[in-house]
């Protein structure tokens, strides 16, 4: 019999006896079956138990995407630890702040990023050892850290090393999956929020979480065995993690990618042969733009968006270079991981929409009053389900106003917590939702409530921006006043022009006081745009 699909190595040992010899990943120097990644993880697992790594400990994986970080994320999960991936992209300030943060006693990283760290790893009271991988070829584009062959000489009071290679073979545990007594409501991984800002915070997801939103999306983007699916998101980011977990659900291959440059992604997807893309929608933005190989909208089944609104011009531009590939729009927040997605048939009926519920997940909107939201009517969009996180690590409060007690539980359910998202929704009779904004970013200008939402999408449909970013800036006589930020598209109209277009297509209200243009939008490291970092900037130069 089958051991069923409970934690979250489990989804790649099921992979791994379903059909083992199947690709399982690859980063351009190596390339692994499902059966040999299984080894690895079980290797590493192994490892770390050997380390005497114990149930519930955190493990840190610091590194680009590569075959052994996929394999570690697996293992650290077999060995009954908790996965903590850190973005590559983060400054050493940002990284170490994780590490204390969630108590890290093991980290996962290469002498190139070990080297960028520096004197501030020794802030991290907690961290006990350090697994060092071989250095990453250059061709798999270890951006941003030095280029070193050896770590920095180990100081004697710090944490101890030990290579990749040379992990303890000696498993003490028992044999079998199942080891210091996890179950699926165990901690599996904590995922910190990008903080390009400030500091960022950890949610937690645990196994339940982690394997039921990947059989969800793996169910409704139909995966399948014979599927690559490109992988360009962090995998510190929970829609670049599902990459992983989704393609182990269907058995498919997943094509690990460092990119620099949008057309290092084209590229990709020529070389890979890839089926599936996932990305966010200023990669979108730029990809629109360039001329597509032939061949990749031949093979390219599908792409999905996340992290953001899709605007439509660029969700128009990618179907007229992709005819053959369905658009997935979804929608999610890492504290439930996915709770929407919009079906490719529904496209041309509701081009706004953030579409239905995910399969296995219950999607409501209350209105501020407090009661459930009529179709039509604005509301807070609440998620009930099994991807509902387990909270933020060690912020009780911030966990408080996230998950509440459900206030309309299903008749003869037992009392359970939601998610309460913090986004204004608007349901249709048919019961897919419209996005309107954060609750927490609205602009409240001459006694309204603006979203910057709709103010971009009507910037976008003049057709003189390849982005844009709304925020409210502050204003004595109107509260806030509207200040778009935007890239200029070649041969635009002036400002004067695009003001024109804007009062004819919006209430005065929503028309921008201030429109300016940069060369690029500024963006976090999991690739979305950084409003917070816009909203300070332009604050500050003000004051």
């Amino acid at each position: 019999m089958t051991a069923p699909v409970a934690l979250l190595h489990d989804l790649l040992a099921h992979a791994a006896r379903r059909d083992p010899a199947a690709p399982a990943v690859g980063d351009g120097t190596l390339e692994l079956d499902y059966a040999a990644l299984w080894a690895e993880a079980r290797r590493i697992a192994a490892g770390l138990r050997g380390l005497g790594l114990a149930r519930g400990d955190r493990v840190g994986v610091y590194l680009e995407k590569r075959v052994e970080a996929v394999a570690a994320s697996f293992g650290i999960a077999a060995a009954g630890a908790v996965l903590v991936p850190v973005n590559p992209q983060l400054r050493p300030a940002q990284v170490t702040h994780i590490l204390r943060d969630c108590g890290v006693r093991l980290l996962v990283t290469s002498a190139p990023r070990l080297a960028a760290l520096g004197p501030a790893l020794s802030a991290c009271a907690d961290l006990r050892h350090l697994v060092l991988v071989p250095s990453a070829p250059p061709a798999t584009g270890a951006v941003g850290v030095p280029d070193a062959d050896d770590a920095p000489p180990a100081p004697a009071d710090g944490p101890a090393r030990t290579a990749w290679a040379d992990l303890p073979a000696d498993d003490p545990a028992p044999a079998g999956s199942r080891v210091h007594g996890v179950t699926d409501a165990d901690m599996a991984a904590i995922f910190y929020t990008s903080g390009s800002t400030g500091l960022p915070k950890g949610v937690v997801l645990s196994h339940r979480n982690l394997v039921a939103g990947a059989q969800s999306v793996a169910g409704y983007l139909g995966n399948r065995a014979d599927d690559v699916l490109l992988a360009v998101l962090p995998l510190s980011f929970d829609a670049g993690f599902s990459q992983l977990t989704t393609a182990c659900v269907a058995g498919a291959r997943v094509a690990l990618l460092n990119h620099l440059l949008p057309r290092d992604v084209l590229r990709a997807l020529e070389r890979e042969r890839v089926t599936g893309l996932t990305a966010v929608p200023p990669l979108y933005i730029q990809l629109a733009r360039l001329e597509w190989p032939a061949g990749v909208a031949e093979r390219l089944r599908y792409f999905a968006n996340t992290g953001g609104h899709l605007p439509r011009p660029t969700l128009q531009a990618l179907r007229e270079r992709l005819p053959r590939s369905k658009p997935f729009l979804m929608y999610g927040l890492t504290e439930a991981f996915r709770s929407t997605y919009l079906p490719p048939e529904e496209i041309d009926r509701r081009p706004d929409s953030i579409g239905r519920a995910i399969p296995e997940t219950e999607i409501f909107a209350i209105t501020l009053a407090g009661r459930r939201a009529r179709p039509g009517e604005p509301g807070i969009l609440h998620h009930r389900g099994p991807t509902v996180s387990m909270g933020y690590w060690k912020r009780p409060e911030d966990t408080a106003r996230v998950l509440v007690p459900d206030p309309f539980p299903p008749p003869g359910a037992e009392p359970d917590l939601v998610c309460r998202s913090g986004d204004l929704v608007v349901e249709d009779t048919d019961g897919f939702f419209r996005f309107i904004g954060r609750e927490d970013t609205m602009i409240k200008t001459q006694g309204f409530r603006v979203s910057p939402t709709e103010v971009e999408a009507a910037l976008m449909e003049t057709g003189a921006f390849r982005a844009a970013a709304v925020i409210g800036l502050p204003d004595p006589s109107l509260g806030q006043r509207i200040h778009a930020v935007t890239v200029p598209a070649e041969g635009a109209p002036g400002t004067a022009d695009v003001l024109q277009a804007l009062r004819t297509a919006l209430a005065p209200h929503l028309v921008p006081r201030t429109i300016e243009a940069v060369a690029a939008l500024p963006t976090t490291p999991n690739g979305k745009v950084d409003y917070k970092r816009l909203t300070a900037e332009r604050a500050a130069a003000e004051i």
